[in-house]
């Protein structure tokens, strides 16, 4: 609740609204938020089964892509349950620490997952570009390193946004926190004190992540649409584009998705609050269940191992 005759102070409890201006139908709209999470955890639990039990899928694509289920899975566990929770049990309370927890790990699966899908446009780069040398070149050595930088990246830069929170902030207008997880903004907004360090933190963070991935994944399909498109057949052209196009969709979802809702958080003044909760849900609950489907759909081995889990062995 607001706090009153300007006494501020360092609340020990948060309030999340949830979908604030839908609160009359958010037990409705818990339905759709839940079909989705139990698809998510089963689309990519199943992806992860099937890359560590079929020896031919032990390849950089694949590893990388079961490391994107698992972070999806990270991402979906982190948020979804206590969302669940409010829109069905009224549950809105949740304590300072494991709000910025939640923060954490949100954000940090966030990352994560962005500088997957940087390695995944490397080894498309190398597959397409570089042939002859891709084993030699994405090594199991060099998987388990790109693997443990894309972690070590996330977790340590995300680190500072629930620090600063705790260190910086001792004063807070409201314990309401108008949102359905704890988002960094959304509880910085929440703060009396100075909050410019937190806010140019949290830009910081934006552009190094997720500006320096979107770069390099643009320039790694620059060079990968022309060497496919110096190929003299036109079958080797398609096959060549055609390993790329799962990865291209999921890529566009997931950094559409992202921008559009910085944008809109930072400057749509006049966009409904519901609006861009909605879009903010959506951006981290639609890539975990899109991701194994566009997979699933467009790579034939990934079918195969579906299809050979699901059918009874004579």
């Amino acid at each position: 609740m607001p706090l009153t005759n300007g006494t501020y102070f360092k609340p020990s409890v948060f309030t999340l609204t949830g979908i604030p201006g839908l609160e009359s139908v958010q037990h409705w709209i818990g339905i759709p938020f839940f079909i989705s999470f139990v698809l998510a955890i089963i689309g990519n639990g199943l992806l992860i089964i099937i890359v560590r039990t079929e020896r031919a899928l032990h390849e950089p694509m694949f590893i990388f892509l079961a490391v994107l289920a698992t972070t999806d899975l990270g991402l979906t566990l982190c948020i979804t349950p206590k969302m669940l929770a409010i829109f069905w049990l009224q549950s809105r309370e949740i304590y300072f620490d494991s709000c910025l927890t939640q923060m954490y790990f949100t954000h940090t699966f966030q990352c994560m997952e962005s500088g997957m899908l940087l390695a995944m446009a490397f080894d498309r780069y190398v597959a397409i570009c570089e042939p002859l040398r891709h084993s030699a070149i994405l090594t199991k050595k060099a998987l388990v390193s790109i693997v443990m930088v894309v972690t070590l990246r996330a977790s340590v830069v995300i680190t500072m946004c629930p620090l600063l929170v705790k260190l910086r902030l001792e004063h807070f207008r409201t314990t309401v926190i108008t949102h359905s997880y704890c988002e960094h903004m959304a509880v910085v907004k929440l703060a009396a004190d100075n909050v410019r360090a937190n806010k140019v933190y949290g830009l910081f963070v934006a552009f190094s992540v997720l500006g320096f991935d979107v770069i390099f994944i643009f320039l790694s399909y620059a060079f990968i649409f022309q060497a496919v498109f110096k190929l003299p057949q036109k079958e080797a052209r398609f096959k060549a584009f055609n390993t790329c196009t799962a990865h291209i969709f999921v890529f566009l979802q997931f950094y559409i998705l992202t921008f559009f809702t910085s944008f809109i958080h930072r400057f749509g003044f006049n966009v409904a609050p519901y609006v861009h909760i909605l879009l903010s849900n959506l951006y981290l609950l639609l890539p975990p269940l899109l991701n194994p489907i566009v997979y699933g759909v467009k790579t034939k081995q990934i079918r195969e191992g579906v299809l050979k889990m699901l059918t009874p062995k004579s």
